[in-house]
């Protein structure tokens, strides 16, 4: 038999059947929208902190400004340089089920500023969660280049990726990064964020 939890600060009685008709539907309109609680809801958090800074890994306040954001759309270089622009571009990735793309290419950044004893590990956890045949977020590159990528990680370098990595950057470049540019979220976020400076 289901039943429903509260937490105590909104404990309340269930009275009757409406009562509990009523709840289920609250609980099943939950579900909905959390489901749907994607890009919009990271865009839509990231919004209101606008004035007040938005707290990036740095711990310093950044202030995420239509100008950075009209910077984004200049290169994709620019728009990985900033902390914000990955947050959106990853969640837009997302959409389009091909965040493995910039979780490698974050990957391989890391990597690079690894110290040479920590290389064989990391290099071991990126080959086996990118590149490696069956890799859960396997990246899209050919055999021969994973064949050559697999050798090199093998025996690790600060270079082993870069072939990779590069690939991976050139294909966001030509495919996801346009439509991104296109995309509402980028352009909604944009728009809001003119509508605030001109506030």
């Amino acid at each position: 038999m289901p039943g429903f939890f509260f937490s105590h600060n909104n404990m309340t009685e269930l009275n009757g059947k409406e009562d509990c008709k009523l709840a289920k539907g609250k609980v099943h309109k939950k579900k909905q929208k959390a489901f749907g609680a994607d890009l919009k809801s990271y865009l839509k958090c990231m919004v209101p902190h606008i004035e007040s800074g938005i707290k990036t890994s740095s711990s310093r306040n950044v202030m995420l400004s239509a100008e950075e954001v009209i910077q984004w759309s200049q290169s994709l270089e620019k728009l990985l340089a900033s902390q914000s622009g990955q947050g959106v571009f990853r969640e837009f990735l997302k959409s389009e089920f091909s965040e493995e793309n910039i979780e490698f290419w974050l990957a391989c950044e890391d990597y690079k500023k690894t110290k040479s004893d920590h290389l064989h590990g990391k290099a071991e956890r990126i080959y086996e969660e990118f590149v490696q045949s069956d890799a859960i977020k396997q990246i899209n590159i050919d055999y021969h280049m994973r064949e050559a990528t697999a050798k090199k990680a093998q025996d690790p370098t600060h270079t082993s990726f870069d072939e990779a990595q590069k690939t991976v950057y050139i294909l966001m470049e030509r495919d996801s990064y346009p439509r991104f540019l296109k995309s509402k979220s980028y352009l909604n976020l944009l728009n809001q964020l003119q509508t605030n400076t001109s506030k």
